[in-house]
């Protein structure tokens, strides 16, 4: 769910959202599309936030799984609210694709190193655990 964050992937997803297609008259957009369902990625997002916090960790090693899936939670949450928010308005609006490029941009360079090597390294713990305790794992590959 946020493995594409500060990516060219997600940021194409969001304005996807505000396509229309000529010959289609249900790809007529209301003009709020990007933002409606970016707020729906964040109340999931959230959602999945509180049940990290209530999750109960009692070795070290999930522990440490645990402090890390917070940590990108709470990376990513305000960044989803905030910057990427103005992004879907910005798309909704059919904002100027400069704009657009520039905010995709900033995210990248301000927030895409923290998000991955905190991204890693909880995907390094939890296979790592997964192997050391026998659970079988799609890792997305």
């Amino acid at each position: 769910m946020i493995n594409d964050f500060a990516s060219a992937n997600l940021a194409r997803h969001i304005e996807d959202e505000t396509k229309e297609y000529p010959d289609i008259p249900s790809s007529k957009k209301k003009g709020n599309e990007a933002a409606v369902s970016l707020n729906n990625k964040i109340l999931y997002l959230e959602q999945s936030l509180e049940k990290v916090k209530k999750l109960s960790a009692s070795g070290e090693e999930e522990k440490q799984i645990k402090a890390l899936s917070q940590q990108l939670y709470e990376l990513v949450i305000p960044v989803y609210k905030n910057e990427y928010l103005a992004y879907a308005k910005l798309c909704d609006s059919k904002g100027s694709r400069a704009a657009k490029d520039e905010m995709i941009k900033n995210i990248a360079e301000k927030y895409g190193a923290r998000f991955e090597q905190t991204f890693n390294a909880l995907m390094e713990k939890g296979k790592t655990y997964a192997h050391e305790h026998n659970i079988q794992v799609n890792w997305g590959k």
